[in-house]
């Protein structure tokens, strides 16, 4: 199969061959440093090997699903972020004398947001004690990591919105949070490919 042959090795900084482009120019995610890895006629011990020969893309595959929850905690909790940083905004933030906190419109957003992100919390929490427990399968991380991702780009946005202008001003950390969780629905399998696993589990004959 094309999977044969696949090995994991361990290589250390510094050995010959080993290079490291230039960092990468992200829109986003600015505390973690991105860059290319080139391998050039690069020779190993024996000892570098990481598992079994000819494993490796099968390790790969048995922690894709704790790879997606990590994913999807990281959204969960950037939603969480994102929401307490709006309302303490809103609750400060002047308009025609009052808080924006008074719109009745700025409450029920927020309470909108609110109930999406507890009731995903929960979700992923749920997962978490699977994963624990041996038994968090492809299809179930495969939903958490695809809604808690969508989740926290629509938190998001909202969030820009119920700043205002200011919401768009790099300073504050709405902002940053806003360019950070465009990268959440890519990584880790894209959510077109997470929607795609969900729904083969769906019809898969059990």
């Amino acid at each position: 199969s094309p999977a044969h042959g696949i090995s994991l090795f361990l290589v250390e900084n510094g050995m010959k061959g080993f290079i490291k482009g230039q960092k990468l120019q992200k829109m986003g995610l600015k505390a973690q440093d991105t860059a290319e890895l080139f391998f050039e006629d690069v020779r190993l011990p024996a000892s570098a090997l990481l598992g079994e020969e000819n494993r490796g893309f099968y390790y790969l595959m048995q922690e894709l699903p704790q790879e997606r929850l990590v994913i999807a905690d990281l959204a969960i909790s950037a939603s969480e972020f994102m929401f307490e940083e709006t309302r303490n905004y809103v609750k400060e933030r002047k308009a025609f004398g009052k808080t924006v906190a008074h719109m009745q419109a700025v409450q029920h957003k927020l309470a909108e947001l609110k109930t999406h992100i507890c009731v995903t919390r929960a979700f992923v929490d749920s997962c978490l004690q699977l994963h624990e427990k041996k038994r968090l399968d492809s299809a179930t991380a495969s939903l958490a990591k695809y809604w808690a991702t969508e989740l926290q780009n629509r938190v998001a946005y909202d969030c820009v919105q119920l700043h205002g202008g200011w919401g768009y001003m790099w300073e504050y950390p709405i902002a940053k949070a806003y360019v950070d969780a465009r990268a959440q629905p890519i990584y880790g399998g894209t959510n077109e490919i997470m929607k795609e696993l969900i729904a083969r589990d769906i019809f898969r004959d059990k």
